[in-house]
């Protein structure tokens, strides 16, 4: 398929793994990428993000210096250094006031409440986009325990997503310290509110802010039973308008072609924490890690409609049994692939297994077998992908999954969320 691609000249094999320097900046100063065989672009890109990345860290630096370099020599009441400073690189760098401060409070962040991550920033072993997401997904954080999170988190960013990165904090976060997680969340509750805005297209969107997780969840879940219920050969609308019609309905007082649903809940919680005998964090599908308290006024609300339940090993975390509330034309085939990979194993899709297509890993019209060992959700967009593109997996032996792309670069994933 890419055989017409020249192969040769090739980069060092080592070229995107080794931290950047002067010799990996020379490299690919001088590499002329459309000459590169498709296997060796990608090491080129990911190479020459390493560098932006370890280049990105020395601007924050930079910025930092500049603090403290008024910091030392500012004697003036009226206005602190690093009001200053943000004014000096606003004009320097021609950004706005809101992008001079938010960039310079990053920056600050990451020299001096968390080292550690501009450390792997500045190696290039982080990108800014996550590093700045670990800066929020710890800023409410005591500084020791944003510490302890970002140590049990830092080795793993590399290889995770933004919304996967996003995910794992809020989980460690709230494992980290319960009770911390509990009054932040209840703080945040307080704060709900709901806005407005225009734009530029001369639409309008409607946000609701710091709202309870598990009705958010449950209103999400009935938006999607009733769309699914109204889609069919002669509905013109895709899925997403018709979705957003619902919302606008409900929210008008108007009706919704009579459907009722209560939608459904998957949640996967520990049985210690249900108990309330510990407090770890639940999962709820399509939203993310909960505190134990919303875990279990899920369960606790969802005694009439239907939810999916998976119990899992303490010691290990891998499912020993799953079910359903009430019967359903699901097969029991379905729901354990679904409850063995909770989302779509496709590399970095966040899409819960529940509303993915089960996939053949061989196709089924070539004797692919329809056996639960060689079955797995894949979403619809990354299930053609797979098919149209190219792409191959296979499992291994620890229960993860190694993909190839068409490149022959090969990727790990698990299937369940970080």
């Amino acid at each position: 398929m890419f055989d017409t691609v020249p192969a040769l000249p090739a980069v060092p094999q080592w070229i995107d793994t080794k931290e950047p320097d002067m010799i990996v900046s020379a490299i690919l100063d001088n590499v002329d990428i459309r000459q590169l065989n498709g296997h060796d672009r990608i090491k080129v890109l990911r190479a020459r993000q390493r560098l932006a990345s370890q280049l990105a860290a020395r601007v924050y630096d930079d910025m930092v210096a500049v603090v403290e370099y008024l910091d030392s020599e500012w004697d003036n009441d009226n206005i602190g250094a690093p009001e200053a400073a943000a004014a000096e690189i606003r004009a320097a760098l021609h950004l706005t006031r809101r992008t001079a401060d938010a960039e310079l409070a990053l920056a600050i962040d990451l020299k001096q409440r968390l080292p550690q991550v501009w450390a792997a920033l500045e190696r290039g072993d982080i990108d800014p986009r996550r590093a700045r997401t670990i800066a929020r997904g710890t800023e409410n954080l005591s500084d020791d325990t944003a510490q302890t999170v970002v140590d049990l988190i830092i080795d793993d960013a590399p290889l995770l997503t933004t919304g996967e990165l996003a995910a794992k904090l809020r989980k460690l976060s709230i494992e980290a310290a319960p009770e911390e997680a509990s009054d932040q969340y209840q703080r945040a509750v307080d704060r709900r509110m709901i806005t407005t805005e225009p734009n530029p297209d001369g639409t309008g969107s409607i946000h609701g802010l710091n709202l309870p997780a598990e009705r958010v969840t449950a209103i999400a879940d009935r938006i999607n039973a009733i769309a699914r219920s109204l889609t069919g050969p002669h509905e013109p609308r895709t899925i997403d308008q018709i979705r957003a019609d619902i919302y606008l309905d409900l929210l008008d007082g108007r009706s919704t072609d009579g459907t009722k649903t209560n939608g459904s809940v998957d949640l996967v919680v520990d049985l210690t924490t249900l108990a309330g005998l510990d407090d770890k964090p639940g999962e709820l599908a399509g939203f993310g890690p909960v505190i134990a308290d919303v875990a279990r006024k899920v369960a606790k609300q969802q005694q009439h409609a239907q939810w999916r339940y998976t119990v899992t090993n303490p010691d290990t975390g891998r499912p020993m049994y799953t079910g359903i509330t009430r019967r359903r034309p699901t097969a029991d085939q379905r729901r354990t692939v679904q409850a063995r990979y909770r989302r779509c194993i496709f590399v970095g899709c966040r899409m819960p297994a529940i509303q993915s297509d089960i996939d053949h890993q061989q196709l089924w019209s070539e004797g692919g077998p329809t056996h639960t060992d060689y079955l797995a959700p894949l979403c619809r967009y990354d299930h053609c992908i797979r098919h149209q593109a190219g792409w191959t997996y296979k499992f291994l032996k620890d229960g993860t999954i190694q993909w190839t792309s068409p490149l022959k670069h090969t990727y790990i994933t698990s299937g369940t969320p970080p």
